[in-house]
C-alpha cells in the first residue's frame, strides 16, 4: 500500500513539474540590423545568446534554451520568399528562439 501511495505521488510531482516547464520555439526573420546581431544568432555564436535571452525575456519566459539558423523549408505555413517584396538580401533566412518558462 505505501509503495503505491510512494508511486502515485511521483507520479503527480513529475506531471506538476513538467506542465510548468513550458517550452516554446520562435521563428523569427534574420534581418541585418548593422550590428552582427543577426550573425549572432544566426551562427550560434556566444554574442547571440545575450540576444536570445533577451528575445525570451521580452515574451515572459525565464531563459533561452537555443537559438540557431533555420532552413525555410523547415517551417510549416506560409513564409515569405526573396522577389519583388523582398528589401534586403536575407529574405529567406530565419532564426529560430528554444526558450523555456
Amino acid at each position: 500500500m505505501r509503495s503505491l501511495l510512494a508511486l502515485m505521488s511521483c507520479a503527480s510531482i513529475l506531471a506538476a513539474s513538467s506542465a510548468l516547464a513550458e517550452t516554446r520555439v520562435f521563428i523569427i526573420p534574420n534581418q541585418a540590423d548593422g550590428y552582427g546581431v543577426d550573425q549572432c544568432l544566426a551562427k550560434s555564436d556566444k554574442c547571440g545568446a545575450q540576444v536570445a535571452r533577451t528575445y525570451c525575456q521580452s515574451r515572459d519566459f525565464a531563459q533561452a534554451s537555443a537559438y540557431r539558423r533555420v532552413d525555410p523549408d523547415e517551417i510549416t505555413g506560409s513564409v515569405p520568399k526573396s522577389g519583388a517584396n523582398c528589401s534586403h538580401r536575407h529574405c529567406d533566412e530565419y532564426v529560430a528562439i528554444t526558450c523555456q518558462r
